[in-house]
């Protein structure tokens, strides 16, 4: 069982850490950034076990290599900053979709449907859904400004 001084402490550090500020624009793509050959049930389910133990938030994001949003998108979380921010506050899994016929089941958990990706699930660490009305906000990524992506993840990471 998780010391609850230590998840507090982890709360509190996640709340008041502020998001990055980035410059203007996009950040470069990552070529692959989806593991096709991982066991995605395996990963968010070790998840859920590091977000039981550090009082995070689960980040789920399911795409795949062949999507230019998702590659965008994996390409702002890879920022230095962005991936050191993310990392007080989220336990992040990337989840390969295939084709949409791959690891779909994992979404149909909470009662998401994929139709697009990059869709982002963004959970507590006992598995309750937090973004019901936003697991497509980010299907836009190339649209969208590197902050503008951050500033969207700063509202889901933040203490409930």
């Amino acid at each position: 069982m998780r010391n609850p001084l230590v998840a507090l402490s982890l709360l509190i550090t996640a709340a008041f850490t502020p998001a990055p500020k980035l410059a203007d624009g996009q950040a470069p793509p990552v070529a692959a950034p989806y593991d096709v050959a991982a066991d995605a049930h395996a990963a968010v389910d070790a998840a859920f076990a590091r977000a039981h133990a550090t009082g995070r938030r689960v980040l789920v994001d399911f795409g795949g290599n062949w999507c230019g949003d998702c590659r965008v998108l994996a390409g702002i979380l890879a920022n230095p900053a962005v991936h050191d921010w993310a990392q007080t506050g989220f336990e992040t899994v990337l989840v390969d979709v295939g084709r949409l016929n791959k690891n779909m089941d994992i979404a149909e958990r909470w009662g998401v449907h994929i139709t697009a990706v990059p869709t982002v699930l963004v959970l507590t660490a006992d598995g309750k859904l937090l973004n019901p009305g936003n697991v497509f906000a980010l299907a836009d990524a190339r649209a969208m400004s590197a902050q503008a992506v951050v500033d969207l993840l700063a509202t889901w990471r933040a203490p409930g």
